[in-house]
């Protein structure tokens, strides 16, 4: 049995995705920053709940209910460069109703961002109502980052003590290990072998086995109702996909670059038109990559959480059973496409691996 070595792919993931959280989580202009209306009417409302769910955050909320002012949950810690390091947690900002004073500077949590302002908190506009003071530069640890590090922490347990089973017990696993090495044996066999070849599928297999497993689990955990969209967000996706690219091109043997700029066996004033499509192609990839798994992860909250969302339209015996229902059928079919997406993902990054490490001659026609 293959020997599963995680440790350094899960640490670059890890680095590689915290800081596309939180650059993410900063640039993102939301359509909260434009004025609301002093009374809201009550779909209006679901659509902000489903809105609070899909996006990043920094507190860890259950069952929380901004009108009421009930917050059940809690805060993490806000790291900020900003004349040097400031860490406080965030509930100094009591969920944006205080200004928070760390090391003489005063910030300002203004619709899920955060400001530097003076000592009255006072935020100045644009005339399309976005802010305009400084925003410093921030490292925090946020729903995103923490969802992030749950899942691979459990990524971690459960591989190191399946691989320490393989030691002690000779080759053969003991526990939740049995229910693992088949999913390893078939990424192993049918994913890696048949798209890279026996020659070279060793030096991929702990990307594929950690880039799988932890979309799985991250899908997994995005159905549970405590809001952790990991794969529903596009800083997530795109980071995985980056090293998907980064892999690629990195690996890649001469033959790759053969058939990207001087296809073999296609005349040359085909070549010349073809070059440029083809490179073209080696970016369009992997934002497919990216794409494809934000999308379907991401239209899968919003269905569910709209569906439920019709229970307090309809505010019936009937309409509400039937959404109910409709509701619990997708979270089931949910399940199903938390897995088909990691397969997807996991199959398409060896495809491009498999390009990339190709070994063959060809014949250079003219």
């Amino acid at each position: 049995m293959y020997r599963i070595n995680v440790v350094k792919t899960l640490t670059l993931l890890f680095l590689v995705i915290t800081f596309s959280v939180n650059a993410q989580h900063e640039a993102t202009k939301t359509s909260h920053e434009e004025k609301a209306s002093p009374e809201k009417d009550f779909k209006t409302k679901i659509k902000e709940e489903i809105r609070h769910h899909v996006k990043d955050s920094y507190y860890f909320d259950f069952n929380s209910n901004s009108e009421t002012g009930e917050y059940n949950g809690f805060s993490l810690p806000i790291i900020l460069f900003d004349d040097g390091l400031q860490v406080f947690m965030s509930s100094k900002f009591k969920h944006g109703k205080e200004i928070a004073k760390v090391g003489g500077n005063y910030y300002k949590l203004y619709h899920n961002k955060i400001y530097k302002t003076d000592a009255s908190g006072k935020l100045s506009f644009d005339e399309h109502h976005h802010p305009t003071n400084t925003k410093p530069l921030d490292f925090s640890i946020t729903k995103g980052v923490l969802s992030i590090i749950i899942v691979s922490l459990i990524v971690f347990l459960i591989f190191s003590s399946l691989a320490k089973s393989y030691a002690k017990n000779g080759s053969i696993p003991k526990g939740i290990g049995r229910f693992f090495e088949p999913l390893v044996i078939y990424i192993r066999d049918e994913i890696a072998i048949p798209s890279i070849g026996h020659k070279h599928y060793k030096k991929y297999m702990p990307f594929l086995l950690t880039v799988f497993f932890f979309i799985w689990f991250s899908n997994l955990i995005g159905i549970t109702p405590f809001g952790m969209n990991i794969t529903g967000n596009l800083a997530v996706t795109a980071a995985l996909a980056l090293l998907t690219f980064l892999i690629t091109q990195l690996t890649s043997k001469k033959n790759y670059w053969l058939h990207i700029f001087w296809m073999p066996g296609v005349p040359w004033p085909m070549k010349i038109v073809l070059a440029p499509i083809e490179l073209l192609g080696v970016f369009i990839k992997p934002f497919a990559l990216m794409m494809r798994l934000y999308a379907n992860i991401f239209a899968g909250h919003i269905v569910i959480y709209s569906i439920l969302g019709l229970l307090f339209v309809f505010k019936s015996y009937i309409g509400g059973s039937l959404s109910f229902t409709l509701a619990l059928v997708i979270s089931i079919l949910e399940l199903l496409v938390a897995i088909l997406q990691a397969y997807i993902f996991t199959m398409l990054s060896a495809l491009y691996f498999g390009f990339a490490s190709e070994e063959h001659e060809m014949e250079h026609t003219e």
